[in-house]
């Protein structure tokens, strides 16, 4: 059973000892007393059962920061009382204001240390908000760096700093624990397993990637990756990475992600109402250098490959065209290394970050694009598509695209997210013997919408009640009027 008032962790029970008639063996072979047998018996199963609940504190929202809005004040709330949480929010929705409210409260309460890790460039950013939100956060490289309050620093360095050294740490952009078997993501779980305050923050996972969603759990401390694909899923089709809801489970799984997950992509959602939380129009421009239409049928990796190569002065070219004409900002993606050298060379005031470059360089580039000291930043997907914030853009090209469809959307919403305030134009520049690319694109995006959509329906109310009841947990009654109790008749009659 699942119980949706607290992160409950389903007891389970491993057992390593042989049954036979007269009871169960230990696995040594020495001989206990039937007494002994069950005394040890059900100290074993006690060890084995594992029930996470809130581990953490009640906070009421007038202590929170005024400047937050009110559903940022209950998700907050939410997530300190849950102690270790995650917070599934969509691009531009405060998930960084949100993150460093905890974290202040969390160090408050503990008066300790805690981290934040977040991806290169972000740290300045982070920074820069937690100024504008009367809280301090300090720039670190390693835990000698480390003060008491907020530390902010990105993955590379995880490995400099001392897991035991902390009372709360914080992923920013936590898609990172994506992969099963990623270095990042192992390190998370082998090191920090016992930090006792943990929050991970996210814009909504495609809601099929159970593979990111069990990582997050087991982050948590709520359930293995393994549990819960057990538990809830089955294999589909034979294929061992292909994973679906039993039918049985459905209304549980979302149940149980519920007690240690906010789900949102618009306040609505939750039933809040707050101007200003409206994306304006897109609109995706394809163009083909080298041909009128796209060649049909589907192209294999390796021609796509030898197409974007073939293609790559004239894709160049066009993509230098439209902003050598423009006095405006524009962020150039790219996909390849000779792409963006050529990119660079023909684009007026362009500033270039390579994979190879110096996170110095890196960081300068990105904030000074951030702070519209650089006209045209060009640059990679997998090297800025992540954490940053660049409504003061609203021009992109894309002269190359990967596979993967997350970095694409994460790409996007660098510049199209909520307090963008001009209708952002985002043009494909490719050649036509690619194939199809934008309507690939469409596709991807009709799907990874509806899934979207359908997860926040599923979740929307059960999310609603989670909010709603740390709400009437954390809220304190104060009484304002004096009970006044009034005088009883004397009673003179015979009591039998």
């Amino acid at each position: 059973m699942i119980e949706t008032s607290s992160m409950v962790r389903t007891p389970y029970v491993i057992l390593p000892y042989s049954m036979d008639d007269s009871g169960i063996q230990p696995p040594c072979g020495k001989e206990h007393t039937g007494d002994e047998k069950l005394v040890e018996y059900q100290e074993f199963l006690k060890r084995k059962r594992f029930v996470l609940e809130s581990s953490g504190f009640d906070i009421d929202q007038e202590q929170l920061n005024p400047k937050l809005y009110a559903y940022e004040k209950d998700i907050v709330r939410w997530a300190l009382k849950k102690g270790k949480a995650c917070i599934f929010s969509d691009c531009g929705t405060g998930k960084t204001a949100m993150q460093l409210e905890w974290a202040w409260r969390v160090h408050l309460h503990t008066h300790g240390k805690v981290l934040i890790f977040a991806p290169l460039a972000v740290a300045e950013q982070t920074k820069k908000e937690g100024a504008a939100f009367g809280i301090s956060v300090h720039i670190c490289t390693s835990q000698e760096d480390c003060q008491p309050g907020i530390n902010i620093t990105n993955y590379e360095k995880m490995d400099r700093f001392v897991a035991k050294e902390f009372t709360g740490i914080v992923i920013d952009e936590s898609s990172v624990l994506k992969s099963y078997s990623g270095k990042i993501r192992n390190a998370f779980l082998n090191n920090y397993h016992e930090v006792p305050y943990k929050l991970a923050c996210t814009a909504t996972p495609a809601p099929n990637d159970y593979t990111e969603i069990g990582n997050h759990a087991e982050f948590c401390g709520v359930m293995t990756r393994a549990e819960m694909l057990s538990m809830f899923f089955v294999h589909d089709g034979g294929q061992t990475s292909k994973w679906r809801l039993k039918g049985h489970a459905q209304e549980v799984f979302w149940q149980w992600l519920a007690t240690f997950c906010v789900f949102m992509v618009d306040p609505k959602d939750l039933g809040y109402h707050i101007q200003g939380f409206d994306l304006p129009p897109i609109t995706i421009h394809e163009i083909v250098v080298d041909g009128e239409t796209p060649v049909a049928g589907k192209l294999t990796l390796a021609e796509r490959r030898e197409a974007r190569k073939d293609s790559l002065e004239l894709r160049c070219q066009k993509a230098a065209e439209l902003v050598n004409s423009s006095n405006e900002q524009w962020l150039v993606w790219c996909d390849l290394n000779a792409e963006s050298s050529r990119l660079h060379t023909l684009i007026k005031d362009s500033i270039e970050v390579k994979g190879t470059d110096k996170p110095e360089h890196k960081g300068a580039a990105m904030l000074g694009f951030s702070n519209e000291k650089v006209k045209t930043l060009v640059t990679k997907p997998s090297i800025a598509g992540f954490g940053m914030n660049w409504q003061n853009c609203h021009k992109m090209i894309f002269t190359g695209l990967s596979d993967s469809f997350e970095q694409y959307y994460q790409a996007v919403r660098r510049c199209w997210r909520y307090g963008q305030k001009n209708p952002v134009d985002v043009y494909i520049i490719i050649s036509a013997k690619e194939g199809c690319v934008k309507e690939n694109i469409d596709r991807k995006q009709a799907d990874f919408q509806q899934m979207r959509l359908k997860m926040a329906k599923l979740t929307k109310e059960i999310t609603k009640k989670e909010l709603r009841r740390t709400c009437r947990i954390s809220t304190p009654y104060e009484p304002k009027v004096t009970m006044e109790l009034p005088e009883w008749p004397e009673f003179h009659g015979k009591v039998s």
